[in-house]
């Protein structure tokens, strides 16, 4: 028997907003990746081929939803089941349905290369788009990296740094250390 799939129609019209995909603004992520699954090749994905049970949710659509779930730092497939409920646009991504955490699991689970494939060619599909960020993942195309020490510990305000030390601190090669207690004087050469 073939795989069955529930109908999925996104431009169903709704009573507030009349189309799902005007719950969301027209640059928004959740279009992006829907624009983007739909233009992948989808042969390889593993589905229930027995045809038996309830009629399964397509491919493109779970793929979607772990997608944007992955691009915005939601990995838990029960809660990407509760933003199916919550999220207005996971709801755009599921179209007004709501996958169950098992269904989303399964489909990971038996996907898994499938899904890392598909991840990196929305990442490049995004820096050839000229995109900064998915979700919560910046795209740099050119490998740059840049370090950073923002700890609240090294972080200071100008006004601070422009004050002179006081006693307690030591000058020591254009850089500002803290006196060392008598504990770590012992382990510590200050100059």
């Amino acid at each position: 028997m073939a795989a069955r799939f529930l109908t999925i129609d996104y431009d169903t019209p709704l009573i507030l907003p009349p189309n799902l995909r005007d719950w969301v603004p027209a640059d928004h992520l959740a279009h992006f990746i829907l624009d983007a699954v739909e233009e992948m090749d989808l042969r390889r994905v593993k589905v229930n081929d027995r045809g038996t049970g309830s009629p399964q949710y397509p491919p493109r659509l779970l793929l979607a939803l772990l997608l944007y779930g992955y691009a915005t730092g939601v990995f838990s497939s029960r809660r990407l089941e509760q933003a199916s409920h919550d999220s207005v646009p996971v709801r755009l991504i599921c179209g007004d349905t709501h996958p169950d955490h098992d269904t989303i699991c399964t489909f990971r689970r038996e996907n898994q290369a499938l899904l890392q494939e598909t991840f990196v060619r929305v990442l490049e599909l995004a820096q050839a788009l000229k995109f900064l960020q998915v979700g919560q993942i910046t795209v740099a195309g050119d490998g740059t990296k840049v370090l950073a020490h923002a700890s609240k510990h090294s972080a200071v305000s100008y006004e601070h740094a422009g004050k002179k030390p006081s006693n307690n601190w030591i000058w020591k090669s254009k850089h500002c250390w803290p006196k060392p207690s008598r504990r770590t004087a012992r382990r510590c050469k200050t100059g």
